[in-house]
């Protein structure tokens, strides 16, 4: 028999084990998934309907309709201060993780290493292995809000790096990069000519007082960094899979050649759902947004008012990193047992790297009673644990 690949034999993320027990299981409350408990707003989805009965139901340019460009560039020059020509430096793909795995696959030949945060989203390194790439952890650490150390970077660098990602607002842990922490790491990538992949899925999801910051704004930086962002946290859109990229024309030129071999494009009446959701959704993100930053505020004071846990408020995204060291359980153990117990479905913090151990991961896109009811669960779990030490 013939053997299979080494990405074929990938191990499954202990995030999808919690979850697929979870599924089976009664009265569970899931705080597992990044998925927004809102429906996409009405205008969008009507967009797309519309778009369907008037017959767009062909192909696309592979780069994505110019006139979604040329409102993903508009956005982009609006909120992140950047120019992009729409018609070659921006490219629509079937959301922000295709376009992840396209940029990777334009700019990384086997066994060129790319440099993640520790932790960060799971599928970072499985894309950079499928991609041939080699992922190089390098922990973020709690006491500096989970954000790259320029100093530590720089030290992981060797003469196969050849790509740096980022993720702000991040996840797992709801850190935001602020300016001057993006610019020195801006220092790093000129120094040594790396690219900079920059994922901003969340940009959107920002507590913070200070303006947003992309990276592709430091000097010398533009034309090294490929922007990645999508429709699917902003707007409520996770199952419409529509995202882009957006950098220099010499890699994004190279993107809608390979997006040829994979679904050629994503599907005209998604993008004009996207269409409308960059050009009218604007009140809609504010809606939504607001209710975001008060479930942050419940499930951080419930969460740090329960003995032997305690988290940083998170400054973006909709998630919290909760310190559970005190408890003496690894993640993927404290995850089960909340599980088995108490009903409550969240992450383990190690299926987001190494540094990710002692700690699991809340997601708190759901409705604050939601969020209550399983701090009660959680606070009631953490009342048994500290039961068992008194015996």
């Amino acid at each position: 028999m013939k053997r299979l690949s080494a990405i074929a034999h990938m191990p499954p993320s202990p995030i999808r084990r919690i979850y697929e027990k979870a599924i089976l299981m009664e009265d569970v409350i899931f705080f597992s998934l990044g998925e927004p408990d809102f429906d996409t707003p009405s205008q969008v989805v009507e967009a797309a309907v519309t778009s369907l009965r008037r017959g767009d139901t062909h192909y696309t340019p592979n780069a994505g309709l110019p006139e979604l460009r040329a409102a993903i560039a508009d956005n982009l020059r609006a909120w992140d201060g950047i120019c992009y020509d729409p018609a070659g430096e921006i490219a629509v793909t079937s959301g922000g993780m295709e376009g992840l795995v396209l940029a990777l696959l334009a700019l990384v030949d086997p066994g060129d290493e790319v440099i993640l945060p520790d932790p960060s989203y799971t599928n970072y390194r499985d894309q950079v292995r499928i991609c041939r790439g080699v992922p190089v952890y390098v922990p973020v650490r709690e006491a500096d809000d989970f954000q790259f150390d320029p100093s530590a970077l720089e030290r992981a660098i060797t003469e196969k790096t050849r790509v740096i990602l980022l993720n702000t607002p991040a996840n797992p842990t709801g850190g935001v990069a602020s300016r001057e922490r993006l610019e020195a790491i801006a220092r790093v990538a000129v120094k040594h000519d790396l690219w900079v992949l920059f994922d901003e899925v969340y940009k959107y999801l920002f507590y913070s007082d200070a303006p947003f910051f992309n990276i592709a704004a430091s000097p010398g930086m533009r034309e090294r960094t490929l922007v990645i962002d999508s429709c699917s946290k902003t707007y409520a859109m996770t199952g419409w899979r529509v995202g882009w990229v957006a950098g220099p024309a010499s890699v994004v030129g190279c993107i809608p050649k390979i997006q040829e071999n994979l679904c050629s494009c994503v599907p005209a009446f998604v993008q004009q759902g996207a269409l409308c959701a960059l050009r009218t959704a604007k009140a809609d993100v504010a809606r939504m947004n607001a209710a975001y930053r008060a479930r942050r505020d419940v499930i951080v004071q419930g969460i740090n008012a329960i003995p032997g846990l305690s988290a940083r408020t998170p400054e973006g995204a909709f998630y919290l990193f909760v310190n559970i060291r005190e408890t003496g359980l690894s993640s993927e153990d404290f995850a089960m047992r909340l599980l088995e117990e108490e009903r409550v479905a969240l992450s383990p913090g190690s299926a987001f790297g190494p540094s990710g151990e002692g700690y699991v991961r809340i997601a708190y896109p759901s409705d604050e009673s939601i969020l209550r009811e399983g701090i009660r669960r959680i606070a009631a779990f953490m009342e048994k644990l500290r039961s068992e030490d008194r015996q």
